[in-house]
C-alpha cells in the first residue's frame, strides 16, 4: 500500500502502479477506510483498480505501456516489478533455505515483516511460491546460485 498526498496527479498514480502496489491511499485517509482497505487487500482485492476507473488517463497510460512492451517483443513472463534491496536480501536468505523465523532473527526484524516482504516478492515476480520466486530471480540474474551462504548470526565468544 502506498500513501500519496491529498490529490496525486496522473503521473504520480502511474508511478505507484508501476511499483505493483495493490492500493493507494491519501494521507488524509481515516482509520476506518485504512482498515477497510487492508481487509480488502487481505481478501485478494486490488483496490488500486478503483483509482484507474476514475482516472482514465492513467488507465490509458498503463494500457499504452503494455502495448509498447508487447510491440517490442517482450513476453509477459519477464514483466516484473523491481525488487527493493531488502527484498533481494530476503530472497537470498530464502534461496539458502532459511525460514521466515530464521531470516527475522538474522536481520533483527519481526517475522511478520519478513512475511510481508515475502508476499511482496511473490506478487512482484508473479511467482506461485518461494521456490518459484528463487528460480525466477536466479534465471534473471537478480540473485546468484553461487553466492556464499548467509546463514546464521556471527556470535562473539
Amino acid at each position: 500500500m502506498i500513501v500519496l498526498g491529498p490529490d496525486p496527479n496522473d503521473e504520480e498514480l502511474f508511478e505507484v502502479i508501476k511499483t505493483a502496489a495493490v492500493s493507494c491511499l491519501s494521507k488524509s485517509t481515516d482509520a476506518e477506510e485504512l482498515a477497510s482497505t487492508i481487509r480488502r487487500v487481505c481478501n485478494g482485492e486490488y483496490p488500486i483498480n478503483n483509482s484507474l476507473i476514475v482516472r482514465p488517463k492513467v488507465a490509458e497510460h498503463v494500457l499504452k505501456q503494455f502495448q509498447d512492451i508487447i510491440s517490442m517483443g517482450k513476453t509477459m513472463e519477464i514483466m516484473t516489478a523491481p525488487l527493493t534491496h531488502r527484498e533481494t536480501q530476503i530472497l537470498n536468505y530464502i534461496a539458502e533455505g532459511n525460514s521466515n523465523k530464521q531470516i527475522a532473527r538474522i536481520l533483527g526484524i519481526s517475522e511478520q515483516t519478513i512475511k510481508n516482504h515475502a508476499s511482496a516478492i511473490l506478487r512482484k515476480l508473479n511467482a506461485n511460491d518461494r521456490a518459484h520466486a528463487v528460480l525466477l530471480a536466479i534465471r534473471h540474474g537478480w540473485i546468484s546460485a553461487e553466492q556464499k551462504p548467509m546463514r546464521g548470526i556471527p556470535v562473539k565468544v
